[in-house]
């Protein structure tokens, strides 16, 4: 094969973010112009789907391993990604219940949940290894992403005063921005970790294993709980004393200006912290393994 062919064979994933950003871009001001409902779900699926399955074409092109093909691909996505959504639904219903914890118990839930589903999708794959753990684990995460930002899309379409296309268009944007540093990387992690502890033939539940899936859950607890915590600095680091007397008398105060200004940034900054110290730490997944194999 051509060094010019490898170089188009590697830019599919490319075209297909452009195309589905295209066709997403013309759903969304087709909506807007004919105001017709029926779309709705189309710009749901487009938006929903689109950076996930990008990420799916462009580890799909840099396998280092024949044994991960694109039916395996395809069943770790949908069968893994949805059976992810149904479970961690399920047994969040059944034991979270709202309290300043709860968003902790929903990162140990689903990622314990992902696990658990990337496992059972895996678990008669030949020559593992790390690298393949973080490109299905992350392939699974990316497709438990999309299924669920498809739920979240729809749940801010639908308003008291009608459909509002803005929540629908401003979910889906900061959504699809936010997505390869949520599920797909935290999956991939714990992917990577899975696979280089286990043996040929089966998984193991080490040590190392262990840390990962809290370490990971952590860190997914603390981007769940970021608005809340930036809402808490804000009013630690810039309340003014007639808010805090409301707090007392048991309202919620309305902000400032400076500090939505605040909160906002506070909420930026948090969740730039998280996806710096996840990027590292699946570069370190990576790097460790490597220089165990030499």
């Amino acid at each position: 094969m051509t060094t010019v062919q490898v170089s188009e064979k590697r830019r599919v994933w490319l075209k297909i973010l452009g195309g589905g950003l295209v066709l997403w871009l013309l759903s969304a001001l087709v909506t807007y112009l004919t105001a017709n409902v029926i779309l709705v779900p189309t710009l749901v699926l487009l938006g929903s789907f689109l950076v996930p399955v990008s990420f799916v074409a462009w580890a799909y092109e840099r396998r280092s391993s024949g044994a991960i093909t694109a039916e395996l691909l395809f069943t770790t996505f949908v069968v893994g990604g949805l059976l992810g959504v149904l479970a961690a639904s399920l047994v969040e219903s059944y034991l979270l219940r709202p309290s300043p914890l709860m968003f902790l118990g929903v990162g140990f839930i689903e990622e314990a949940v992902k696990l658990a589903a990337l496992a059972v999708c895996t678990r008669h794959l030949v020559g593992r290894s790390t690298r393949a753990g973080v490109v299905l684990g992350a392939t699974l995460g990316f497709g438990f992403a999309a299924f669920e930002s498809a739920g979240y899309a729809l749940a801010t379409t639908f308003t008291i005063h009608g459909i509002s296309l803005v929540d629908l268009v401003s979910t889906e944007l900061l959504r699809g921005v936010l997505t390869p540093f949520g599920h797909g990387l935290w999956t991939g992690i714990l992917g990577g970790v899975l696979f280089s502890a286990g043996t040929r033939d089966r998984f193991r539940v080490t040590g190392r294993l262990v840390v990962a899936f809290i370490g990971v859950s952590l860190l997914h607890g603390l981007w769940d709980s970021m608005d809340s915590l930036a809402v808490v600095a804000t009013y630690v680091f810039a309340g003014e004393s007639w808010q805090y007397r409301l707090l007392e008398l048991g309202y919620i105060p309305a902000p400032t200006p400076d500090q939505v200004q605040t909160f906002a940034l506070a909420s930026w900054l948090g969740r730039i912290v998280i996806s710096v110290a996840g990027v590292l730490w699946l570069v370190r997944v990576l790097r460790g393994r490597a220089a165990a194999d030499v």
